[in-house]
């Protein structure tokens, strides 16, 4: 059984006066959190604010780079050439970079977003663009990889710093990969059913797929998508559910120490 674990959820997203997702209660529940960079939401006020208030609460602060699509908030696939995908990376990151530094932060880690994450799940070029584009900006950068997936190869192809993720809000195929969101009961919208999900994960090491199969799973992190309307509810009864076990949840350098 583990006795820590990190918890992450994805923040910043709003677009100028819109707001998406309760950003300062979320930070209260998770450890880690991943900053929107400007191409699929946020701007660089929203990033500011984001940088501040995760730095007030002790979270760690990571990159949530993704596709330049506001209007499809980064969930319509995009192809693109594997060079201009790494520096669409190392942009959105050396932009959260800049803005972290207002705040007297470092950037620890990289998530990929929406369809962009999906894509280099299982696309070996993809992931390997991604962390291109890492190490490129800062090679002590944590690429924060689907577990199993083609970011994880990467990772250690490139010889970057490696967490591995499940996610604590989304349903799995027996492939290991996320369900579809166009598939019903994709997203997990009820927190107790996510909170024993969330124990479960941690304590027995295995993901159970949407068909009830068992899939034995290394994770540093569990993950939330903070724009969802019950992000907060499930987030809020996940931490209550590893507490409540013994399970330490700590930041993403914690874990990885």
């Amino acid at each position: 059984m583990a006795e820590r674990i990190n918890l992450n959820a994805d923040i910043g997203e709003g677009f100028g006066l819109y707001a998406i997702g309760n950003d300062e209660a979320i930070m209260e529940i998770v450890r880690s959190v991943n900053v929107a960079c400007g191409m699929h939401a946020g701007d660089p006020t929203v990033m500011h604010e984001a940088v501040l208030k995760a730095k007030a609460r002790g979270v760690s602060v990571g990159a949530h780079p993704g596709f330049n699509d506001l209007w499809g908030f980064g969930r319509r696939r995009i192809d693109m050439s594997t060079a201009d995908l790494e520096y669409l990376v190392a942009y959105q990151i050396g932009a959260l970079a800049g803005i972290a530094a207002y705040g007297g932060l470092k950037v620890t880690h990289v998530k990929p977003h929406g369809a962009l994450h999906n894509m280099a799940a299982v696309n070996d070029d993809y992931a390997l663009a991604i962390g291109r584009g890492i190490k490129a900006v800062d090679r002590d950068l944590v690429y924060l990889a689907l577990a199993g997936s083609a970011m994880e190869r990467a990772a250690k192809t490139l010889g970057l710093p490696l967490a591995r993720e499940a996610f604590i809000d989304r349903a799995y195929g027996d492939d290991g990969n996320l369900l579809s969101r166009k598939v019903a009961g994709a997203v997990i919208t009820d927190p107790r059913v996510a909170a024993e999900r969330c124990v479960q994960m941690v304590v027995t090491g295995e993901i159970v797929s949407a068909s009830g199969r068992r899939l034995p799973t290394r994770f540093d992190s569990l993950g939330v998508h903070g724009d969802e309307a019950t992000a907060l509810a499930v987030a809020r009864a996940c931490r209550d559910a590893l507490d409540a076990a013994g399970i330490a949840v700590v930041t993403l350098p914690e874990m990885l120490a």
